[in-house]
């Protein structure tokens, strides 16, 4: 439903503008917002749920995975802190892009009573996006404390557990084989209040957490071999093989990470079941990193939209000329951010496609490797097109403009002609004079 409601109205979107009324326009806006919101939130639940997933058992009769209950599903904690999480980051993308464009009208000269608005809508719901993103981004980082304690310990480099109350890594450089993060720089007390909310609860670190998946692993083989029991004769299992699958089915998951190493995990080695433990570890460099560029630009955004909210409300709208090339600059740089916490997010779950259920080696396709060459040269043409078109229409577009704007800038110079020139005496903002103009 999200999807069809906002796929047809997208259309009547763009080519409604001469044909339907402005309140009928406006509806049609808001209705591509809801779907697309709508498409988010189905989306990021179904996200949500491979990293968290609850409300579902696996079946040793059908080998599957199966929901019971469609409430904890939908109510999972982690796909809801995801999708308000980055639901915000697209809000922050809209309108760190309106600013640049209105900056660079600006710059320009063009369209100057719409830019200024813009700017002035721009920085108001940028700033309460920007928050809103830290804001809940924290709340991730307390449901991974919960749920995905390696992702969290790889994020941070935690080698050992933290007491508390836990420091935060402002900086370090980890290194996978000392297992160790070299130069660190703490801030006290912070990583306690972002992963525990409290100064008196310990983070387990990465050593401790590899002690505990070696644990699950010898776990899981107990509840593998349970299910070749029931596997061989589903009818007659003995109620005490069901039990022993109940009591260690959870863990399933992790005798599967076995399998890249030997066919049946009950055959495992005592040096498999160590490495099978150590790949619940990713790669701890590119996480740390990762987050730490994610969280920087998040807090630029902060300092962007607060600096033109306060030139908007504060110093009549008037803007330095460096500020409005900044804003120019930065709007790249969301999408940056976003991809960043994808990355985060996804490379942080492996070794699994469902957490602690199905691991990713266990999740490739059996096409052969032309095939699926094939199809990765389909999909980056394809999106290389779409990506070059697109840029090409939004930079025809706004270009353009929204309107032929020549009266309307010559009648706001002249209203507006006292403020141009008493500003620190230089009239710092666009519209400049034609020795400043680029």
């Amino acid at each position: 439903m999200a999807f069809f409601l906002e796929a047809t109205f997208v259309g009547l979107f763009f080519f409604g503008w001469d044909k339907l009324s402005r309140i009928g326009h406006l509806a049609v806006t808001w209705l591509v917002a809801i779907g697309s919101n709508f498409s988010a939130l189905w989306i990021l639940i179904a996200n949500g749920w491979m990293q968290n997933p609850v409300g579902a058992v696996f079946n040793p009769d059908t080998m599957r995975m199966e929901m019971t209950s469609f409430f904890d599903v939908m109510f999972n904690p982690v796909a809801q802190a995801k999708f308000v999480h980055t639901v915000s980051a697209g809000y922050v993308t809209a309108a760190v892009f309106v600013l640049g464009v209105s900056a660079w009208y600006l710059l320009k000269g063009r369209h100057v009573e719409l830019a200024r608005r813009s700017i002035t809508v721009a920085a108001s719901f940028g700033l309460a996006s920007a928050l809103s993103v830290v804001i809940l981004g924290d709340e991730s980082g307390y449901s991974a404390t919960l749920n995905q304690k390696m992702k969290l310990a790889a994020i941070e480099g935690m080698w050992e557990s933290e007491p508390a109350p836990a420091a935060f890594t402002l900086f370090g450089v980890p290194d996978q084989e000392a297992r160790e993060t070299k130069y660190a720089v703490h801030i006290p007390y912070v990583m306690g209040l972002i992963g525990t909310r409290s100064l008196t609860t310990d983070i387990p670190g990465i050593n401790d957490l590899l002690d505990v998946a070696q644990e699950r692993v010898r776990s899981g083989i107990i509840a593998y071999d349970a299910l070749m029991t029931i596997r061989k004769d589903r009818g007659n299992t003995s109620a005490e093989v069901r039990a022993t699958f109940e009591d260690h089915g959870n863990d399933l998951g992790y005798a599967f990470l076995l399998k890249r190493y030997v066919d049946d995990p009950r055959d495992a080695s005592e040096a498999q079941i160590a490495q099978a433990a150590n790949d619940t570890l990713p790669t701890v460099w590119p996480l740390f990193w990762s987050f730490r560029l994610m969280v920087a630009l998040g807090f630029s955004f902060i300092a962007v939209m607060a600096y033109f909210f306060w030139r908007s409300s504060f110093r009549g709208q008037v803007y330095p000329r460096w500020a409005l090339w900044g804003a120019v600059a930065v709007i790249p740089t969301p999408w940056i951010a976003a991809e960043l916490g994808w990355f985060v997010a996804e490379y942080g779950r492996q070794p699994w496609t469902v957490d602690g259920v199905l691991p990713t080696a266990l999740s490739v396709s059996h096409l052969s490797v032309q095939d699926l060459l094939l199809t990765l040269v389909g999909f980056i043409a394809f999106y290389t097109v779409l990506f070059i078109v697109e840029m090409g229409l939004m930079l025809k577009y706004i270009r353009k403009g929204p309107f032929e704007d020549v009266e309307e800038t010559e009648k706001w110079m002249a209203k507006h002609q006292h403020q141009l020139r008493t500003h620190d005496g230089k009239g710092p903002f666009a519209p400049l004079s034609e020795e400043q103009l680029p």
